[in-house]
């Protein structure tokens, strides 16, 4: 019992600012508690959209999966527009803040649209506005 306090007393009178893996085990613990409290934030303020149920008409709009042609080499593509978080290239998902769905909201099908790209701007057009 007396080892027990005497190791207890020499844990309280450590100075651990001067220990490296300490501070850097508190900085990690800093940026995941706000990391924590980012995710929190967001997922407060998530709205769950369901595309089956949108009326915008035909336009272009948030969750909308759109099918679109290169005018230049003639492949067909398609995406759904979604929020930064969900976005994912390989599930043809883009997100909102993306060059490409920001020229496409508000558009309709049938429309052409220019997409600012590193190799210059390309030419789509709508082929079709799917609320799926």
């Amino acid at each position: 019992m007396q080892d027990r306090r005497k190791l207890l007393r020499f844990y309280l009178t450590l100075d651990l600012s001067e220990n490296a893996e300490y501070d850097a085990a508190k900085e990690r613990q800093a940026f995941i508690e706000g990391r924590i409290a980012e995710l929190e934030s967001k997922l407060s303020a998530a709205q769950v959209i369901d595309p089956t149920e949108l009326d915008a008409e035909g336009r272009v709009v948030f969750a909308s999966t759109v099918q679109l042609e290169d005018l230049e080499s003639g492949q067909k593509v398609q995406y759904q527009i979604v929020g930064e978080d969900e976005a994912d290239l390989k599930l043809s998902k883009v997100s909102i803040t993306s060059p490409i769905a920001r020229a496409l909201i508000g558009k309709y099908a049938g429309d052409v649209v220019g997409v600012q790209a590193p190799a210059g701007v390309r030419e789509y057009e709508i082929l079709d506005v799917l609320y799926i």
